[in-house]
């Protein structure tokens, strides 16, 4: 299908000059790094800007590094790179874990972590997996930077707190400092390329301390603050995971569609978190499966 929309192309040298687009456009502009929402959206008529801007070429948005325990993820960071990163496979295997299941290889050779949170569809498979590191956005403007915690990132379905002027520079998460492991768990109806029909993520601590992240089951990716709490001081058991699994019930508002029926989802969500959950505690303990090896519910 081919693009019939009209619009403006931009490649800016710098980054000031893409923010001066960004400033002048607002809404009428668009960002283009990896193309893998922007072009089907032009595509199908679902975009219609007068101006994309391509910042492909910018080199503050580029680059995967750790500095001391601050994992900075640029905003050009493709899944591909945080699949083939030593750093991500030896300090944040769960963002390996959530990266191995978005789409296809090809896709992943475009898709960029910034683009997957900045499309915010509630199925967004990096979201809980940033949601459970406490990640923060950075985001630019000619106005200045500013810091967004995931918490406060999604504000709706495919709405984010992103302002109309402001570009996503790069996505930053701290390393914890307390033994930890974790899991990202998603239902889907087969193995390969598919949305999520819901998705957990788990992170346990040595001090029985737990996060608890999900996507897929309401109108945005959210934090489980709730079944966090039940969880938090006790060993993970049959009466604690019961607790959990009522809990997490009264968190997720999941729909019924084409890829799968609430009633479902809602059962599923109690089983993949118990198993993310297990798997978590196996890792912390040196056991489990190998991060990536078996996340498909």
């Amino acid at each position: 299908m081919p693009i019939t929309a009209e619009f403006e192309y931009v490649k800016p040298k710098d980054m000031d000059e893409a923010l001066h687009v960004f400033s002048l456009y607002r809404e009428k502009a668009r960002a283009l790094a990896g193309g893998t929402d922007l072009v089907v959206h032009l595509k199908e008529g679902l975009a219609r800007p007068d101006v994309v801007v391509d910042i492909k070429a910018l080199p503050e948005l580029a680059g995967l590094s750790l500095k001391g325990d601050t994992l900075r993820l640029g905003a050009l960071v493709t899944f591909s790179d945080l699949i083939e990163s030593p750093v991500i496979k030896s300090k944040f295997p769960l963002l390996l874990e959530a990266a191995l299941t978005v789409a296809s290889t090809g896709v992943r050779n475009r898709a960029t972590l910034a683009g997957n949170i900045c499309s915010a569809v509630p199925s967004a498979d990096s979201a809980p997996a940033l949601a459970v590191y406490d990640a923060e956005v950075l985001v630019r403007s000619i106005r200045g930077e500013r810091r967004v915690p995931m918490a406060e990132w999604f504000t709706g379905p495919k709405k984010t707190a992103l302002a109309p002027d402001e570009l996503v520079t790069a996505v930053e998460l701290r390393l914890p400092e307390k033994k930890h492991a974790g899991c990202y768990m998603k239902l889907s109806r087969y193995e390969g390329e598919d949305l999520a029909q819901g998705g957990v993520a788990a992170l346990v601590f040595a001090d029985n301390t737990y996060r608890v992240a999900v996507c897929a089951l309401g109108p945005k990716p959210v934090r489980c603050s709730a079944t966090e709490a039940v969880l938090n001081g006790a060993k993970l058991g049959d009466k604690a995971l019961a607790k959990a699994k009522e809990a997490i019930l009264r968190e997720v508002s999941p729909i019924s569609d084409i890829r799968s029926s609430k009633e479902y989802r809602l059962h599923m969500t109690q089983v993949m978190l118990g198993r993310a959950l297990e798997t978590a505690v196996a890792r912390l303990f040196g056991k489990g499966p190998k991060y990536g090896s078996e996340n498909i519910a």
